[in-house]
């Protein structure tokens, strides 16, 4: 049976609420091998944390989504510091920039990422970057701040964004989104995206592979991922699993 990791998950998510505990024991019993899951809020990352906690083969990641800036503490960078601190802490993040919705405050979301961005190198810690509807103002930070060990999360760009990305040491991990019929582009990316910058992620409870698509996610949906990308890259899926195990076991240090 094949074991994946799922690199980005947000099990701390009320869609979880009313059997997390149950699905995660089935899920390490079955079909996963270890799990990042992500507190992107000030206000779950204790949550986050202590989910980790319970389980041998579970890490966090703890950090602020553009879309969780608003009323941020003066002294939130220097909390989040002193929770790294734990060992079960692997990665800042998601952090980044997203313009989708309207009244965003572009400059409030380009400080924070900034933010971030610097505490995760000078923690010598991998960042995780979220962008969307924002590529230029993205790509242009990350040039400029140039992170020691970054991903793209949830990448569903063009070829010529991933290699931009790739040329900037970053790797990038994909959801099931690489499985709608309209992912065009994100299939176009993943062919360029060689086997060892390459991570497997739910993004979960979001992101649902076809043919779950609209359900639920959870990490055990990963292998329609991991068999849409080998399909993609003309190899077999046990290749695409033992690459993105391994890459995440570098990336995250787990």
């Amino acid at each position: 049976m094949i074991r994946l990791t799922d690199t980005h998950a947000h099990y701390d998510d009320a869609a979880f609420e009313e059997d997390r505990y149950q699905l995660l024991d089935h899920l390490f019993e079955y079909s996963v091998d270890k799990i990042v899951t992500v507190g992107c809020s000030y206000d779950r990352w204790r949550p986050t944390l202590q989910l980790a906690e319970c389980y041998n083969d579970i890490y966090a990641a703890l950090g602020i989504h553009p879309e969780d800036i608003y009323d941020l503490p003066p002294d939130y960078l220097q909390q989040l510091e002193n929770l790294t601190k734990n060992s079960k802490v692997k990665a800042i993040g998601e952090m980044g920039l997203d313009y989708h919705y309207e009244n965003y405050d572009r400059e409030l979301q380009i400080k924070v990422f900034r933010e971030q961005l610097q505490l995760a190198d000078y923690l010598s810690m991998p960042a995780i970057i979220h962008s969307r509807d924002a590529t230029a103002d993205t790509l242009g930070i990350l040039r400029e701040l140039r992170p020691k060990k970054a991903v793209m999360h949830c990448f569903s760009g063009s070829a010529e964004t991933a290699r931009e990305v790739l040329d900037l040491g970053l790797y990038i991990s994909f959801t099931g989104v690489l499985t709608f019929k309209n992912a065009v582009k994100a299939a176009e990316a993943c062919r360029e995206v060689p086997l060892d910058r390459l991570m497997l992620e739910t993004d979960c409870p979001y992101m649902a592979p076809v043919p779950h698509r609209g359900e639920r996610c959870d990490s055990s949906m990963l292998r329609f991922t991991a068999e849409k990308i080998a399909e993609i890259k003309g190899i077999t899926v046990e290749e695409v699993a033992k690459a993105c195990n391994e890459n995440a076991d570098r990336f995250f240090e787990i």
